[in-house]
């Protein structure tokens, strides 16, 4: 049995839910038009906002492209070495610093 199914309710009451359904998807509607009215409003940004937006950056100085290319041809060619104690290393690294930054 399912508490509060139409079944169970009196018809009063399934009748005020509907009628208060309706008042809701009429006040939606009102919104609506009304939301649609107001397009033209202005909006400012301050210049503390304006301060905070990140500037772009180009990162095509940060990646090391002959380094890229050399660890393509490597993949392709099967000769790749994983260093798996390099990867653990960096692994602790940030741990640590994740730890540091969360006790802060």
């Amino acid at each position: 049995m399912k508490i509060g199914s139409h079944s169970d309710l009196p018809p009063s009451v399934t009748q005020a839910a509907t009628a208060g359904a309706q008042k809701a998807a009429q006040g939606a509607a009102e919104n609506a038009k009304t939301s649609g009215a107001s397009v033209g409003v202005s909006v400012s940004v301050s210049t503390l906002a304006r301060s905070m937006e990140k500037p772009e950056v180009n990162t095509s100085a940060d990646i090391d492209t002959a380094k890229v290319n050399a660890v393509k041809t490597a993949i392709k060619n099967g000769t790749f070495k994983v260093n798996p104690e390099a990867i653990a290393d960096k692994l602790l690294s940030s741990s640590q610093e994740m730890l540091s930054r969360a006790s802060n």
